[in-house]
């Protein structure tokens, strides 16, 4: 059975482009995953529709309330599903955790908004809570977009090649070696030699090497 998505959301069209482009729209349309976006209003029952409200003890912003949410959740929620909070203080996001969570059979999303949401959802109808950075974003629902993106290129049959997955970067700890394509010559700048020998173990040797340079100039903390 393909990995279903359920994702909550007050801002539900910023996702319509994303599914429905690349290879992430292709995988859907071949049922190899599943992905459904639902307006966490929903679930309000006031005719204002509401889903935030001013947080005790004062402070700029508004918190999403916790009515609609555990409406939404408790009821979208299967048996074993994940149910994850997408948020700047979660753990962060690693190929090994979207590869975990690529295995699972359901998840459900909840993109965080405004200030944050009443901490008696994360206590009660949470399972797991994710960043996918060091930085704020307007609404969580782009960072569920970023999981969605991540977890799907470990699903059989997403990608078109296999075999770029293992090729690319942070899966091997390593960052990716640089790419070129024709012309092999343009404004006077001509690609490695190296890539025309046809020698493929020489190749993967060449790309090795700049890939444990270019770790070392921008991301050392992968060598330790």
């Amino acid at each position: 059975m393909p990995l279903q998505i359920d994702i909550l959301t007050l801002f539900p069209r910023m996702l319509d482009g994303f599914l429905s482009e690349s290879i992430l729209g292709k995988g859907l349309e071949r049922g190899l995953l599943g992905v459904k976006v639902h307006d966490l209003r929903n679930w309000t029952t006031d005719k204002h529709r509401t889903a935030d409200d001013r947080p005790f003890g004062g402070g700029a912003g508004m918190v999403l309330k916790p009515e609609p949410v555990f409406a939404a959740i408790e009821q979208l929620q299967t048996p074993g599903c994940r149910r994850i909070y997408l948020t700047p203080d979660g753990v962060p996001l690693s190929p090994a955790l979207a590869e975990e969570l690529s295995r699972q059979q359901h998840l459900v999303l909840l993109s965080g908004h405004y200030e944050g949401i009443d901490q008696r959802i994360r206590d009660q109808v949470i399972d797991l809570e994710i960043s996918i950075g060091d930085y704020v974003l307007t609404n969580g629902t782009l960072a569920a977009a970023v999981l969605i993106d991540a977890l799907s290129r470990f699903i059989p049959g997403v990608l078109g090649e296999e075999k770029s997955l293992t090729h690319e970067s942070f899966t091997s700890k390593l960052l990716d070696f640089p790419q070129y394509t024709r012309p092999a010559e343009f404004r006077g700048m001509s690609i490695p030699e190296v890539l025309l020998s046809g020698n493929h173990a020489e190749i993967e040797k060449w790309r090795q090497a700049r890939q444990r340079e270019k770790t070392r100039q921008v991301r050392p903390d992968l060598l330790k």
